[in-house]
């Protein structure tokens, strides 16, 4: 049986679909344990520049130091698991 060019990019699709989730998954344990750690949840979301109003009747909690910080580690990442 000849093997054709479609058949070898399809391999080549999949394997690569394959290494992009393990690295995902891999990402998400490492996320995931470092949420559970306590001294890092003590401060996530509390950081300066975290918005939080609270009235009377409203409250309103924005978490933009935390989502930029968030957004830099995991773009470093991303970077690494790339090459």
């Amino acid at each position: 049986m000849k093997a054709t060019k479609s058949h070898w990019k399809d391999a080549a699709i999949e394997i690569m679909l394959g290494k992009t989730l393990i690295i995902v998954g891999v990402i998400l344990i490492i996320v995931g344990i470092l949420l559970l750690n306590p001294t890092i949840r003590k401060y996530l979301g509390k950081l300066p520049g975290d918005i939080h109003i609270q009235k009377e009747n409203f409250s309103i909690y924005v978490p933009i130091t935390t989502a930029i910080i968030i957004s830099i580690v995991l773009s470093i990442l991303f970077n690494i698991f790339k090459k």
